[in-house]
């Protein structure tokens, strides 16, 4: 099955980077549709008509979404796109910005102009530096043409784009503490409702979408939003970016028809192009870190024996029990080589680094269990710690302010759940688990670090 390209159709054209070379090849025709031939509530309903989903992690639909700002008289509305791309195995926002940022532009124009927003602005991860420098030339180039400032096409609609560097905490990726940061305080998540459509940036209303998201805006009003619903299938409507790592021969960032099968979408030399050295496939984790990991056979089939598809409705079959999430789609392969306890163990060590310690769960939770997890991988378990991480992480989830806590809990779950008998494993065989992940002189070494 050949790949449909809407977002990455001319990323491989010289300059696509610069005004000129975007402009030659189609660039900016959404948003001389939009505002020639479209009243903004009838942008709203195309998007809506498209059924795009959120493409941050959430999947929230995006023109609903959108129909949600409130819109009190006397009161400015902002668009704001989060490109804190700091979920561990995801980068295709950063692929976007890098390399095509006048999409990003057109589609900032389109749905601003469609939410009444005449100042939007991009927070972006403070890790991305270069990029910045990306699109303030990309948006200097857009004022230049008539694309941003005041009267755009000469319709009397007024808009300008800010870029916001954020300073490196994973947390300004959940809405409300973006917002907070953006604000110029500390980014701590806000307690909702208030949702951000109703008081968000600056006390008004206010509409978070990612990157990838709004870049989505262009090729649906390009093509309208009933075109783009038909490709795909069901409630995964649209093409999906796919930021694919890990034990895989062709690792990088694939734009997707979710009509493509998980095992179509490793091994074809179309997209990741199978696993090194001929190993077998362990197990994956689809969406970015925070998404349960899947073993291989729940991974290729449902627990039905169903074959299991790249969209948000396959890949949650069956809930947390047998399935995962798309989230952000930071798809992590790991062949059989790799050990789940080790990797669970880094990834707690990551949210418990970025736990904005607001609240107590997640500040002592995640805190836990990167201990205990710590405590297994060098050879210091007991087969009851299992069991506390299962409590600890049960009491996290749901319990938070924001996502995070979740985000921590969720891994851990999944691989207790579905690897068991490998942190069984460890705290039985200390020995023979620390030579196959550290070699025995540093399994030495770590064991004494500890005690």
């Amino acid at each position: 099955m050949g790949s449909i390209k809407l977002l990455l159709a001319n990323d491989k054209v010289e300059g696509i980077r610069y005004y000129e070379a975007y402009r030659k090849n189609g660039g900016y025709a959404s948003v001389e549709k939009a505002l020639n031939n479209l009243t903004p509530d009838e942008v709203t309903e195309e998007v809506k008509k498209s059924g795009l989903r959120g493409r941050g992690g959430a999947g929230f639909p995006t023109g609903m979404k959108w129909s949600f700002l409130a819109k009190p008289e006397g009161v400015p509305r902002y668009l704001v796109v989060n490109a804190d791309e700091s979920e561990p195995g995801t980068f295709k926002d950063r692929y976007l910005m890098e390399f095509i940022p006048h999409l990003l532009i057109e589609g900032m124009i389109v749905a601003s102009y469609a939410l009444g927003a005449h100042a939007s602005y991009i927070y972006i991860r403070g890790e991305y530096a270069w990029i910045v420098d990306i699109l303030e030339q990309a948006i200097a180039e857009a004022k230049q043409n008539g694309w941003l400032g005041k009267n755009i096409l000469g319709k009397g609609y007024d808009l300008e784009i800010y870029v916001q560097r954020g300073a490196g905490a994973y947390i300004c990726g959940e809405e409300t503490a973006l917002i907070e940061s953006l604000e110029g305080k500390r980014g701590n998540p806000r307690i909702k409702p208030p949702f951000p459509a109703v008081k968000g940036v600056w006390g008004c209303p206010t509409v978070v979408n990612n990157v990838e998201t709004i870049a989505a805006v262009c090729p649906i009003i390009n093509m309208g939003g009933e075109e783009y619903a038909k490709i795909g299938v069901g409630r995964s409507t649209g093409t999906k970016l796919i930021s694919a790592c890990g034990n895989i021969n062709k690792p990088g960032v694939y734009e997707i028809d979710m009509t493509c099968s998980v095992e179509e979408f490793i091994y074809s030399d179309e997209y990741c192009g199978g696993i090194p050295n001929g190993k077998r496939l362990k197990a994956c984790i689809p969406g970015g870190s925070s998404v349960p990991i899947v073993p291989a056979n729940l991974l290729l089939k449902t627990a039905k024996g169903e074959t299991r598809y790249m969209n948000y409705e396959s890949l949650s079959d069956g809930g947390f029990e047998t399935g995962t999430m798309m989230g952000s789609g930071g798809f992590i392969v790991l062949d059989e080589d790799q050990c789940v306890v080790r990797h669970t163990m880094t990834l707690a060590h990551f949210y418990n680094h970025e736990s904005c310690g607001q609240c107590s769960p997640c500040r002592e939770g995640t805190g836990w269990m990167y201990k205990i997890l710590k405590k297994i991988e060098y050879g210091q378990g007991e087969l009851k710690d299992i069991e506390l991480l299962w409590d600890i992480q049960r009491r996290i989830e749901g319990n938070t302010i924001c996502p995070l806590g979740d985000a921590a809990a969720w891994p851990v779950a999944a691989a207790i759940r579905h690897f068991r008998d490998e942190f069984e494993w460890h705290i039985t065989n200390p020995e023979e688990a620390q030579k196959r992940n550290f070699g025995l002189a540093h399994y030495a070494d770590a064991r004494e670090a500890l005690v």
